[in-house]
């Protein structure tokens, strides 16, 4: 049965504006971008079968542009579109945190740093630079690396620090394999970038890994 013939209230459009978007399932929200379906399927049993054959909505997110292609329904114009969609989803998260007011949400940092490194398939470092007023100055990837780790040079932080006259800094990196525990690596090169940064009296806040979940340093008492 097509969409238009459901009632009112569960058609995926309808239901996001009644019930808002949290309402909805990940298959709906994929079959409203979908926006339609193909021979003998609607687009909400479209979007479930793309998320059986992906393995779930985050698989599909970060698929690269030969893998999303390969599934039926889409294409290279989906594929562009929902890489818009997500950058701009990105460049919405670093408004909330750079509106010049002092960053005061964990849960908006936490969110803005995994949008920008969950789903990178090598290890990424990057910092957010704040002045002293806690307020984000700018969000640099500065190193990259395998899957099993990235180079990190302490004094190309000291630079840039210097560079965007920095007042405290907080450093995040993802681990690919989803695991977010700190490593022993994690907490020397943490230990080694706070005391490089305590010379130029650049304050380390935190350092967040990326994983499955969001593990804080500073919240386990590791900085």
């Amino acid at each position: 049965m097509a969409i238009s013939h459901w009632p009112v209230q569960e058609r995926p459009r309808e239901k996001l504006i009644i019930k808002g978007a949290e309402a909805l399932s990940d298959a709906e929200l994929l079959a409203i971008f979908l926006r339609t379906g193909c021979k003998g399927m609607t687009a909400v049993d479209l979007a479930r079968q793309l998320l059986d054959g992906f393995g779930g909505l985050r698989p599909l997110l970060s698929a690269s542009e030969t893998d999303f292609c390969r599934h039926h329904g889409l294409g290279t114009a989906k594929y562009v579109q929902l890489q818009a969609v997500m950058e701009m989803a990105r460049r919405h998260l670093f408004e909330n945190l750079s509106r010049g007011e002092p960053l005061c949400s964990p849960d908006d940092t936490r969110r803005y740093l995994a949008a920008q490194l969950a789903d990178h398939v090598q290890e990424v470092f990057a910092c957010l630079l704040l002045d002293n007023r806690n307020r984000v100055i700018s969000f640099e990837k500065m190193f990259f690396g395998t899957i099993d780790g990235a180079s990190v040079y302490p004094r190309e932080v000291v630079r840039l620090a210097l560079k965007k006259n920095a007042a405290a800094v907080i450093f995040a990196h993802n681990h690919p394999s989803g695991v977010a525990e700190p490593s022993r690596a994690d907490e020397n090169i943490t230990r080694r970038l706070k005391e490089a940064l305590a010379l130029i009296d650049v304050r380390v806040l935190d350092h967040f890994i990326i994983g499955d979940e969001v593990v804080s340093f500073a919240e386990r008492g590791l900085l």
